[in-house]
This record gives C-alpha cells, structure tokens and sequence, in this order.
C-alpha cells in the first residue's frame, strides 16, 4: 500500500544520511490532498440513486407536502432483490432518498408526524431505510442516504425552529443504520409548500446561513467519521458535476477548490422521464450505449457517477431500466476486463529513483506511480507491449494522494514506421462541456483518472506517452489500453402499454402569441412557442372530438431557463366556449433536468384544449418547445 511505500522510502532516506544506504524521497504532495476517504470513495467510480416515495403515488417529480402518507403502500417491495441487481451490475453502492423535498420521511422518525407510520404499509410498522440498509449490509455493498433540506411539509421550514427537525433527522439516519459512506445533501433552498397548511412561499436566503452548515459538517463527522458529505454548501467533501444529465459539465477537471480537496460527483437518472417512477415510463430508458458515454463523460473525466433507478408502486425496479443496466454494466465489465498495456516494458525521459521509474505505470498497482525529478513538468515515457495489440480507450491515473498536477498531456502510437497522436494534448482555455468529446478528446488534467475513446481502434506493440504540462513534477500511477466492447441490445419483454400520441396534422392554434403556437407542435425541439409574460396560454383545436388522457410538455432545449413553465393548467372543451380543468400543477426540477414532463388525468371527451403557463421558473415569459396529446390505447 501507499503508506507503507512512503514509510519505506523515509526509512531508506533517514539510513542515507548516515552512509548505511541510499534511497530517493518521495516528492511533497503538491496543493490540496484527498483525505482517505475520499480516495476509497473516488475508487467506487458508481453506485446508485434510489427515488421511492409519495411522488412514486402522485406521478410528480417534486411533491407539493400536503400528499397524505395513506399513498405509500408498495405491494412487493423487495430490498435484497433491488441490491442484488446492483450488485450484480457491477455497482459499488446505493444511496436511498429517505426523505425528499415534500417532507415525507420513509423510516418513523421522532422527528415529524409526515411519516411511514402513518402509512398502512406494513399496518405502520414500516422502514423502507432499514430494509435497504440490512440488505446492502447482508451482501457487502455501500449504503447511503439523501436528505432533503427543504421541507415543504414542516410548518417550522424557513424558521429557526426547523433546525431542531432537521438536525435530529440526520442524527437518527447516522446512528440507527450502520455505516452510511455517503450522505446527500442537494442544493434545493425553499420555495412555495405546504408548510403545514400555510400554503407560503418561504425564501431562506443563503442556505449556508439558514441550514448553518458549519454546524451539520460537525454534527456528521462526530457520528460518522467516514461518512462523504455531498454538497453543504460547498463545505462537504464533495460537490455535484454540473448537468443530471450525467457528465461532468466541464473538462479539465480540477479538484482544487482553495486550500481544499473537493471531489466531484455527475447524477442522472436511467430513464428519460425522471428521477421517480412514472407510468408509462418503459419506453424512454437510457440505452447502454448512452450509459457508456455517460460513464465516459463522467467517471471518464475524473468525478463518480450515481446513476438513478426508481422502483415502481408495487416497490419492484422497472424491467426495462433494469435490462438496460444489467446489459451496460455487462458492457463496462468488458471495457475493463483487459489491460493491453499490463506488464509492458517502459522507458522514460526522467524518472527520480528506481522507485519510481517508468515500470510502475504498467504493473497493475494503483499505488506506485512513476515519478520524474522534483522541478520537471514535462517527461516521457515509452512504452514496448509484449505484443502488437488492438485497443481504442485510454486511460491514466494519477497517485492522487500528492495531489492533482497534470494540466496536459499526449499519447502517440507507432504505426507504419511513424509515431501518429491519438490522443493530442490539449492547450489552455479549451474546454470540452456536455457530451463533447466522448470520442477523440483531447488530454487535459488526469486527476483520479481520465478515460479517452479514440475516433478509431489502434493496433500497436509501441506508445509514447507525453506530460506536457504539469503544475509540479508528475507522479502517473497507470497506463493502461482498453477495448470498447459492443453493446448488447437491451431486451425486455413488458406488458406496458401507455397512452399513444394523437397526430396534430391539420390542427390549428390560437391563445397568446397564436401565430407560432404550432411551434409546439412541429415534432422539433429547437423551435417553440414563446410569449413575454405569465400566465399566458395557448389553445388548440384538434378539429374533431377526442378523447385524451394526458399530455406532455417538453421545456426549451437551448439552455436557456427564462419561461420554462414551472407552473402549469390544462382545460379541455367541446365547444370551445365551455372549459373545464382537469389537470393543474408544478414542473419540479427543470432549471436542472429540463426533460419531457408527463402529465396523465382520468380519460375526456374534447375537440380544444387550452394550456396555460401559470408561473416561469425565470422571470416572466411562457414557453413550449414541444406539446404532446396523449390518448388511451384501444
């Protein structure tokens, strides 16, 4: 290990001194350091996300608080069953929603009444936590918990007194469950609720003030030392990646924050509709080649990836979310089965000691690391494999616990008597955002690990590896070439039907802004239907009469937020002079993970419909950029 690579290195230095031997010091850590908790978090590279609760009932992404616990009553609910399928996919871990932002807590908290006791599952006596935590326990697999900070139930939220509610609520997940490796905090800071029957819109200003943070780190590091603080403001040991989308929004990828180590962590759920289970769901899973260049852009670029699966109603995972990670993690398995480069015989430029010379890049050992002479930012190494071999993703590490140094570097490999780049350097200011990239980046920072997926396959026994830029001399721990393996299709045979989609050929538009409301309807999702203020609405005749069942909204797709509808009514007419409403609510989440919203309500008869923007998630303003009219199946 490490520390005794360190320990050894000292001793033979010390004996050096007094002429007994002669060995060469390690370099100093350069900048922050991860403690060693966050290294063995970084090496867990993805685990789970777990959204169960009232909104599983409701068929909302985020509940409003007045939701009665009588919904919770999952039929089939299996926590081993659901591990194992993790595991099996070859996850690290899970973390479980235990309470989200409408206050409903899943274990019977002290706390609050808003909880499972008052659920008639299991007559009350219920605890989704204690069923998850006892099975990640029974088959050695990590277990963390969510906890929301906004508490859209509590009628104390956005007062001193919710501190009490909140404070206990960690206190009881950190000492009644084992050990928790991650607890997540996300960054939602009040809005309007329930808050006990007030039905307020509550601002709490800053959240590091209001939740006092300084404190909640303390409280977690007393009950569990070991425990990865996701978010608190910036004061935890890990921060979010940027998108739910799934990568890391940024690359290079720097865990420098001051005079701290902070890690990065990309989110996303599996299946397009969201983050909670919704009906209908089955056909928009996330295919496993999807997932690869999630993990690609995210694990890929140096963070972790929590991947989200939902259980439905009854309590079960969705049989096609779980067929496309059970076939994604086949996948991932086979990009990493063989290391090309294991064992390969390597020449260096530079190296500070036999200790650290080019042999340590190729041995397997995440620990040692090759390492040149203090003062030199730029070497490199040679690297002649055993045999020619055919290979198309690359990836690095660093020994992290020195610190992150390498700003960028380059891979060549001799082919046809010439030594050709297949991984050019990267130059300062360039940046690679989204999914750009996933194919034929260039190399920036390393960090924990960096993984580029060439344009094509490379066969080669030669390569060349070049730092050309580092902050201070580069300690490179891993070399290796790896084989995209293809996916396999993702096969689920499922009796969800769904709503089918009405053809809005020959309709016509009207409400505010009517001249581009058919924008909403062209099947394009970079037009839409705009109008400057809220509410607004626009009106549809679909020239006979229907009957629908629900609709989908899908938010502007530019990236920009202004007049995303975060409030929402739907009315429907014969006439069209006689309306009635038959769906009003919120979009949750948008400004973060402007996916298709779905919106289902008991089966009408109408020839117009009338959607209305009630309220914008960024100033005023009213937008679509696509609206779907769903019908039932005959």
């Amino acid at each position: 290990m490490f520390c005794k690579h360190i320990l050894k290195t000292a001793v033979l230095g010390l004996l050096g001194t007094v002429g007994m031997a002669s060995a060469v010091e390690a370099p100093a850590p350069y900048g922050p350091v991860p403690t060693e908790q966050q290294v063995k978090w970084l090496r867990m590279e993805w685990y789970a996300f777990v959204h169960f609760g009232l909104n599983t009932y409701t068929n909302k992404e985020w509940g409003y608080g007045d939701e009665s616990p009588t919904m919770f009553n999952p039929g089939d609910f299996d926590a081993e069953a659901i591990v194992k399928t993790f595991k099996g996919a070859g996850m690290s871990g899970m973390i479980y929603t235990a309470k989200h932002h409408d206050g409903f807590c899943t274990w019977p908290t002290e706390s609050t009444e808003h909880n499972i006791t008052k659920a008639p599952w299991k007559n009350g006596k219920g605890d989704v936590v204690r069923e998850f935590a006892d099975a990640c326990a029974k088959y050695d697999f990590a277990f963390g918990t969510y906890l929301s900070p906004w508490d859209r139930n509590c009628a104390e939220y956005g007062k001193p007194g919710y501190l009490d509610v909140y404070y206990k609520q960690i206190e009881e997940l950190l000492t009644n469950y084992g050990p928790i490796f991650e607890i997540w905090f996300d960054g939602a800071m009040g809005g309007d609720g329930y808050y006990g029957g007030a039905r307020q819109n509550r601002n709490i200003g800053k959240a590091d003030t209001y939740y006092n943070y300084e404190q909640v780190v303390k409280n977690i590091r007393k009950l569990q030392p070991d425990c990865i603080i996701w978010g608190a403001a910036g004061r935890g040991d890990v921060t979010w990646a940027g998108s739910e989308k799934g990568f890391a929004k940024n690359y290079p990828l720097w865990n420098n924050q001051g005079n701290h180590w902070v890690s990065w962590e990309a989110d996303t759920p599996i299946n397009h509709r969201g983050w909670f289970w919704h009906p209908g769901q089955g056909s928009a899973v996330k295919s496993p080649e999807h997932l690869m260049q999630v993990y690609l852009c995210s694990v890929g670029r140096g963070a972790n990836l929590i991947l989200n699966l939902a259980p439905n109603r009854d309590g079960r995972l969705d049989p096609a979310d779980v067929a496309s990670l059970e076939a994604f993690g086949k996948m991932r398995r086979g990009l990493l089965a063989k290391d090309y480069a294991l064992n390969a015989k390597v020449k260096t430029s530079e190296a500070r000691g036999t200790e650290f010379g080019g042999s340590q890049l190729t041995d397997g050992d995440i620990e040692s690391y090759w390492c040149p002479k203090d003062g030199t930012t730029s070497a490199t190494a040679e690297i002649k494999l055993k045999k020619p071999a055919t290979f198309d993703v690359v990836r690095l590490r660093e020994q992290i616990r020195l610190g992150q140094r390498v700003e960028a570097f380059q891979v060549e490999a001799y082919v046809d008597g010439e030594w050709k780049t297949i991984v050019a350097p990267g130059k300062p200011g360039e940046k690679e955002t989204g999914f750009d990239g996933v194919r034929g980046g260039k190399g920036h920072t390393i960090g924990h690990q960096v993984l580029r997926w060439l344009p094509e396959p490379v066969t080669t026994d030669r390569l060349r590896l070049t730092i050309t830029r580092a902050k201070a001399c580069p300690c490179i721990s891993e070399f290796s070439l790896l084989r995209m393996p293809a996916a396999e299709a993702a096969v689920v045979v499922t009796s969800e039907g769904g709503d089918k989609v009405l053809d809005s050929r020959g309709w016509s538009y009207g409400g505010f802004a009517g001249d581009v409301a058919h924008l909403a309807f062209d099947g394009k999702t970079d037009t839409m239907w705009y109008h400057g203020k809220t509410p607004s609405h626009l009106r549809v005749d679909m020239k006979k009469e229907h009957t629908i069942s629900g609709f989908t909204y899908l938010p502007r797709q530019d990236g920009k937020t202004q007049g995303m509808t975060s409030r929402y009514r739907f009315e429907v007419s014969l006439d069209g002079k006689n309306w009635k409403p038959v769906a009003e609510g919120e979009f949750g989440n948008l400004r973060a993970n402007p996916v298709e919203q779905h919106v289902t309500f008991p089966a009408q008869k109408a020839r117009y419909i009338r959607f209305f923007s009630t309220a914008a998630v960024d100033g005023s303003g009213s937008s679509v950029a696509e609206l779907k009219i769903l019908a039932p199946r005959s």
